[in-house]
């Protein structure tokens, strides 16, 4: 028997025949000699190449895998409490209130033996990227539109809905690369189940941005330092603190916007460039606290310091603990321009907390008690103490929104 050189299958036709012979050679069983071992194994590459083109089977959806899982090992909610870390989280995430993050994707692979291509709908993304579409469906046109983010929409047909979307988008810059936008999201808030919402809530940011450039000053860059996160810190102690802020990094020519988050993202702020070089600072205010405000302000001043470029935007869930080394650096900079480290653990509200050291060391660094009294809490996991400094809902109205403009 002479056999043709086995190349890429191109057309039904090939495909039946290389599906004959792969039988043919299986028929033999171990009879087999080596070249049809051989021969075998790579028509069987190219059957299965072919098959994953022609017919893709479409990933699991992640929740129905864990609630499939779950019902196979007899779990409960609460014995998803290690992975996730809370009985809030389990709710929020299996009720897809909450995404997956990569640290619960790494725990559920790891505990209930969950592929992580399952749990991130990687089959389903990559599939996308091969053809270079973009699913427009998953933009959230509705929410979009309520905003006042899109021009009034006449008609449902879907073409015409995709030019406005697509408009929207590429109007703020982000264009679309052979694959998907050519802007790389980075931080705790990006997932496979955000992206297009994340995506959409940054053209909207960045489109604000541009509005308020002739107002900005100069922007420096050399003028980022310690000492300047240090000053934007102090701004807390003043009751018109958020407000002094905004005015503060604008002078220095960094615009400042106030947008809140879309449904179904867990973003607190977010740091990038234009593509004229502007700094940005994009803040949702989903939580309605001062020190919530301030350590998301410095968190992504820092991040534009140290780590924004010319095409990569990060947005960040602060609620998150991060394994990033770019998030933990944000994070040590902010902290540090409000309390530095040596002195914080010296002091008598890390010592000794109380409404009264907390109010002697605010007084001290000339920092609002809001700031001492959230990172009491979060250090200590404690959040049932020290409520009333928090500056609870307090920041919101200071920019004119209302808690009906902020869903979280």
């Amino acid at each position: 028997m002479v056999l043709m050189e086995a190349k890429v299958i191109r057309t039904e036709e090939q495909y039946h025949r290389y599906l004959e012979e792969v039988q043919s050679l299986m028929a033999l069983g171990g009879a087999l000699d080596s070249k049809q071992c051989d021969r075998l194994e790579l028509l069987t590459v190219l059957l299965e190449a072919y098959e994953n083109t022609k017919f893709p089977v479409e990933a699991p959806d992640p929740i129905d895998a864990i609630l499939f899982r779950m019902e196979e090992k007899g779990l409960k909610r609460a014995d998803l409490v290690p992975y996730f870390g809370t009985s809030s989280r389990v709710s929020e995430v299996l009720g897809r209130k909450r995404p997956l993050t990569v640290q619960m994707i790494r725990a559920l692979s790891l505990g209930l033996g969950l592929s992580a291509d399952t749990l991130i709908g990687l089959a389903t993304t990559e599939a996308t990227e091969r053809k270079g579409e973009i699913d427009w469906s998953k933009f959230p046109v509705r929410e979009m539109a309520k905003r006042g983010w899109l021009e009034s929409l006449t008609t449902k047909s879907k073409t015409a809905v995709e030019d406005v979307v697509k408009s929207f988008i590429a109007d703020a810059g982000l264009q679309f690369g052979a694959a998907s936008f050519r802007r790389t999201l980075a931080g705790e808030a990006n997932s496979p189940t955000t992206q297009y919402a994340l995506y959409a809530w940054l053209a909207r940011v960045i489109q604000k941005a541009r509005a308020r450039k002739s107002t900005l000053g100069v922007f420096d860059k050399s003028i980022l330092s310690a000492g300047f996160l240090r000053e934007l810190a102090q701004l807390s102690w003043s009751d018109r603190g958020p407000l002094l802020a905004v005015e503060y990094l604008e002078k220095h020519g960094i615009a400042v916007v106030i947008e809140p988050h879309l449904k179904g993202t867990l973003l607190d702020g977010a740091a990038l460039n234009d593509i004229d070089g502007t700094p940005i600072v994009g803040i949702t205010l989903r939580h309605d606290r001062l020190d919530n405000f301030w350590f998301t302000l410095l968190h992504e001043v820092a991040h534009l310091w140290k780590h924004v470029g010319a095409n990569e935007a990060f947005l960040d869930d602060l609620d998150t603990s991060s394994e990033d080394r770019r998030e933990a650096e944000a994070n040590r900079l902010a902290k540090e321009a409000f309390i530095p480290r040596m002195l914080w653990k010296r002091s008598d509200a890390f010592i000794a907390p109380s409404k009264e050291s907390i109010d002697k060391l605010s007084r001290e660094l000339k920092i609002h008690p809001s700031v001492i009294a959230g990172r009491l809490r979060r250090e200590t996991g404690n959040y049932r103490v020290f409520g009333d400094l928090i500056g609870l809902n307090q920041v919101r109205s200071m920019f004119s929104l209302t808690s009906t403009e902020v869903e979280v």
